[in-house]
């Protein structure tokens, strides 16, 4: 009697060297990728262009109404494909949240190996992302495909926003308190997972964090007390928080016991399941970030995150509201630290 074999389910995460927003590319060689002899064409209508290294590019349409534009595409973070979907377009909408706007429509971007992996799968990745982009209330209108050796998704995104309600990455000033809306450690957790390490029982932790939009972003753009705002993805805190403090012409001091992290990662911390991408930011900016000297302090400051929280810098005097804001929403409502004068070269310290 003769059995049928087993088949094993497809790893999506085996099929890409990187993992979701931790395949990007380090700071200090995009800064050579992104040189140009041109500069910035001027476009007295471009608020928002490449130059500030912000979410996404903001036009202005002259009627006191903007438009967002922006894409985000990455291999696989998890081995669902359906799943891959719905975090590759939630990541990718949260840059028009992390302006303030409002999302419109999305365009999918897909590459995958089509006589490897089969059409089937990607429909499932495309699938997820039209689930996701439909809970956020836009639709998925078209995309473009591509054969390519290793799979990756995401979306080209448009939004809205009020030009009074814009918000940008480099306008935190003096005295702001910082707040961050998700917890930390998705790139030790996928990190685990790619290795084979991570327990079943933790399987569903990265992924809840991930598919969580960050809708929140479009409120705090109705908010005169939000001075500056991004998001946390790839370069992890430490270098999403310089990115802030240069282009403010400030520096931030973070109290590490108060950045929200996810209570889980400090297994695969300890265990060496150390994210290649935290290493990377960490080489191209160490020499600005004072006080994180463990491997723990430094790992969670660098920790790639996909899709990850939104980095808010807010009056004081507003910090009450917004903290009670973030708490309704069952979002992490304490405070991890304040911006203050760069005395010399912009700076994070870590106390």
């Amino acid at each position: 009697m003769s059995t049928l074999p087993v088949i094993e389910p497809v790893r999506l995460t085996q099929h890409s060297h990187g993992a979701g927003c931790g395949c990007k590319i380090a700071p200090a060689q995009l800064e050579i990728i992104l040189k140009s002899a041109l500069g910035t064409l001027p476009d007295p209508k471009l608020l928002v262009g490449y130059g500030s290294r912000d979410d996404a590019a903001v036009y202005d349409l002259g009627d006191g109404r903007c438009v967002i534009s922006t894409t985000d595409f990455f291999s696989p973070i998890v081995d669902d494909a359906f799943d891959f979907g719905r975090i590759a377009a939630t990541n990718a909408v949260s840059d028009v949240y992390a302006m303030g706007g409002r999302p419109l429509l999305a365009i999918a971007i897909l590459g995958w190996p089509v006589e490897k992996l089969g059409p089937d799968l990607a429909q499932q990745v495309v699938e997820g992302g039209r689930r996701a982009c439909h809970d956020m209330g836009i639709p998925l209108a078209g995309g473009h495909s591509i054969d390519a050796p290793e799979p990756f998704f995401g979306l080209a995104v448009t939004g809205e926003v009020r030009k009074e309600h814009l918000k940008r990455n480099d306008t935190a000033r003096a005295g702001d308190v910082i707040f961050l809306t998700k917890p930390i450690g998705i790139g030790l957790l996928s990190t685990a997972q790619k290795r084979g390490k991570l327990r079943p029982e933790h399987t569903h932790i990265a992924r809840d964090v991930m598919v969580m939009p960050n809708s929140i972003g479009s409120r705090l753009g109705g908010s005169s007390g939000v001075h500056a705002l991004t998001d946390v993805t790839g370069f992890g805190l430490a270098g999403h928080l310089l990115e802030m403090c240069r282009g403010s012409g400030l520096s931030a001091r973070i109290r590490f016991d108060d950045i929200p992290r996810i209570p889980e990662a400090i297994i695969y911390l300890n265990e060496g399941c150390f994210p290649d991408g935290a290493f990377r930011t960490w080489k191209s900016c160490a020499g600005e970030i004072r006080g994180a000297s463990s491997m723990e302090r430094m790992l969670f400051m660098a920790d790639p995150q996909t899709s990850g929280g939104l980095l808010i810098a807010c009056s004081p005097e507003a910090s009450g509201e917004l903290s009670a804001m973030l708490g309704s929403t069952g979002l992490p409502s304490t405070a991890i630290g304040a911006f203050e004068p760069a005395l010399g070269i912009p700076g994070v310290s870590v106390e």
